[in-house]
């Protein structure tokens, strides 16, 4: 893991405040673990990990004003200079505006100012400490700082309501840290904190003016094609000499055994049209993107495109036929990695402590048998479905603009795909209905259903299409939490629908955001949980800039069927790829719900026997008794919502993680206790089970 942590103090030189503490300055009696000071006193940064030295900047105007910008920026040091200067105004929208994915922390004076991202993957949190703000990039180091105990409200909203942002609002698993919001910054003054946007909020009183599909499509390109190209453009790093032979193995083989990645850069490609449109992309830019000469391969103008092939569940066999065509290209150098059994979800549960819980930790074995066979820099194609697929939700906004008629193409394929005539009246009537509810009412239907236990599951693409058509959907966890739990998402929910009171976005456009910061939350945890040493995961999809060309595509291109793949098809397009292979940008019929349920029947022991005591029990979120035979029933083929078991798994698989635990993020003295000092006290007095 890598993060900056910080810290603002009320007034300068107080005691045991600042890098100086008690000792003078620079003697700090209390500072992060294996952490490089990028800033001192009164209001000290640091950097925590193994940050490679290019992603590291700290550009100064003077003694009192400084910037530091920490990962991937394609600013050049004179554009941080002049963000400087800028931002000495109080602006702030222009230091999210650099290609890259980057966290920018500007000091002027005793003004600190710490950007967050757009889309939630690069968060920032923070918390009172000393009479002062203590802020990082990650929460767990500032959880240790204050000792911090769970906060059981924000992990019973992350089973009952994952997807509701007025369920989990600005807390974190620790009580006391809050979350800075998607598309918002930290502001600190002296230890006073504000929360300020950056990102003009729409007008829901006035449509926005019309946008032409050629030109938004066209800054999409453009904003990939920097993103691809900023990350080129950074100097390449060698993760370690290879030690030596080893009888039986080649080179790449004791790479992976090793847990060493390849030099040089790299893509996934599963056949998919996100990940190879960045592998293309990758392959085809000007410059050196492919290995380092004298490592890998040798040939120093290939990129490594890895596949991963699924040998014990299948169904995917036309996207492995794809990624062969794709990889044809004499750019790309093929790496297909296989996987049985011992890749399945749930099948290794071993792994490291993630900063916060995710339902990818059940999946990280078998993403890091992938990643083992990578680059030292690998892109991925997360996030493409979030930023460029339109949320059913949607066809409420564009009723709402009275944009009718775009409604009939994305209507006529569920149509298709339902074969029933009602399809059509059904879905706009939904529309409609949703159209016309406020964001208040839309929450308390929401809490109404926790506290009466309704979690109807839709069946086919028809039903899933009009349940999405609504303000907010339960977990699909939910059905398992016992019923005080339920209720106290349900009041935390009706107090969140009158303070907000009609709320200020377009449900369509509310769901999108939701589901992208989600997303971008959890691949969070999956780059932590799954992390090769030396290797670094990109994501260009969830670039600032990327996310904001992909928001101002139009809403009637993004609803028609097939518009992700048609938009990427032109992004390559317009830098130069045009031959495809057949069948590109299909969708897939293999569901991961196949792997998913073939990992629970193998696994069903293990799971039993994490289960046999749950920590989520003395929580008083969940009854035992009902998880065993919820697992009992989907590994024998019950049709149980498989993604709410993950939820689960993760959550319970974390809190061991978090409990086992030794050490702290910070030395010094005085000495420093961990987070949850004092473990989790069962609650059946507080929480009964109310199952």
């Amino acid at each position: 893991m890598r993060w900056l942590v910080g810290w603002s103090s009320t007034a300068a030189g107080v005691a045991g405040i600042g890098s100086a503490g008690a000792t003078g300055y620079d003697g700090e009696t209390l500072h992060p673990v294996g952490s490089q000071l990028l800033w001192g006193d009164p209001d000290p940064l640091w950097a925590v990990g193994d940050w490679r030295p290019d992603e590291v900047r700290v550009v100064r105007a003077d003694a009192d004003n400084r910037i530091a910008v920490l990962g991937i920026c394609g600013a050049s040091d004179e554009e941080l200079r002049r963000g400087l200067y800028t931002a000495r105004g109080g602006a702030l929208r222009h230091l999210t505006t650099w290609p890259g994915s980057y966290t920018a922390v500007v000091q002027v004076g005793r003004r600190i100012t710490v950007c967050g991202d757009l889309a939630g993957a690069r968060p920032v949190f923070h918390t009172p400490w000393a009479g002062g703000t203590a802020y990082a990039t990650a929460a767990l180091p500032l959880a240790d700082l204050i000792e911090a105990n769970l906060d059981f409200g924000h992990l019973a909203a992350l089973l009952a309501a994952p997807d509701v942002p007025a369920a989990l609002r600005d807390t974190t698993p620790y009580d006391g840290v809050r979350r800075v919001p998607p598309g918002h910054a930290l502001v600190l003054r002296a230890g006073a904190r504000e929360i300020a946007g950056y990102e003009p909020v729409a007008s829901l009183a006035v449509a926005a003016p019309p946008a032409d599909p050629d030109h938004a499509v066209d800054a999409v390109r453009d904003a990939l094609v920097e993103a691809v190209r900023t990350r080129l453009s950074a100097p390449r790093h060698v993760p370690g000499l290879d030690p030596g032979p080893v009888p039986g193995m080649g080179p790449a083989e004791r790479r992976a055994r090793r847990g060493m990645p390849v030099p040089g850069i790299g893509a996934d490609l599963s056949g998919g049209p996100a990940s190879g449109t960045l592998a293309l992309l990758a392959a085809g830019l000007p410059g050196r993107p492919g290995t380092l000469l004298g490592h890998g391969t040798g040939a120093g103008e290939r990129l490594l495109a890895v596949t991963f092939n699924d040998l014990a569940v299948g169904g995917r066999e036309a996207e492995l036929e794809r990624a062969g065509a794709l990889a044809a290209n004499p750019r790309l150098h093929h790496v297909v990695v296989t996987g049985a059994e011992e890749t399945l979800p749930y099948a290794d549960l071993d792994g490291p402590l993630t900063d916060e819980p995710g339902p990818s930790l059940i999946t990280a074995a078998r993403h890091r048998a992938r990643l083992a066979a990578g680059s030292a820099d690998h892109f991925t194609g997360h996030g493409a479905r979030q930023v460029l697929d339109a949320h059913p939700a949607r066809l409420a906004d564009l009723l709402m603009d009275r944009k009718r008629r775009h409604l009939v193409r994305p209507v006529a394929a569920l149509a298709k795909a339902d074969g029933s005539v009602m399809v059509p009246a059904r879905v706009y009537g939904a529309a409609r209905r949703l159209a016309r509810l406020p964001y208040r009412t839309g929450m308390e239907v929401l809490a109404e259903r926790l506290m009466r236990r309704r979690f109807d599951e839709p069946k086919g693409a028809v039903g899933a299409s009009l349940a999405a058509l609504t303000w907010a959907r339960p977990g699909p966890a939910a059905r398992w939490l016992t019923g005080e739990a339920l209720a106290e998402v349900s009041v935390l929910l009706q107090a969140e629908a009158v303070r907000s009171g009609t709320g200020a976005q377009r449900p369509g456009d509310y769901r999108a955001r939701a589901a992208l910061a989600r997303h971008a939350a959890d691949l969070r945890v999956l780059e932590q949980a799954a992390e090769i040493r030396s290797q670094r995961l990109h994501a260009p999809f969830l670039d600032n800039q990327v996310v904001r060309a992909c928001r101002a595509l139009p809403e009637a291109l993004r609803v028609q069927p097939g518009a992700r793949a048609a938009i990427l098809r032109t992004v390559l397009e317009g830098a130069g790829v045009t031959d495809l292979p057949p069948g590109w940008g299909a969708p897939s019929h293999a569901s991961s719900a196949a792997a998913a349920r073939a990992g629970l029947r193998v696994s069903a022991d293990p799971l039993l026997d994490l289960f046999a005591t749950p920590l989520l029990a003395d929580a008083g979120l969940v009854e035992a008794r009902v998880i065993r035979k919820a697992l009992r029933a989907a590994a024998a083929g019950d049709p149980l919502p498989l993604d709410g078991l993950a939820d689960l798994v993760s959550l319970e698989l974390w809190l061991h993680r978090l409990l086992s635990r030794r050490g702290t993020c910070w030395t010094g003295t005085p000495a420093r206790a961990r987070a949850v000092p004092s473990g989790i006290q069962p609650r059946r007095g507080a929480l009964a089970s109310g199952a």
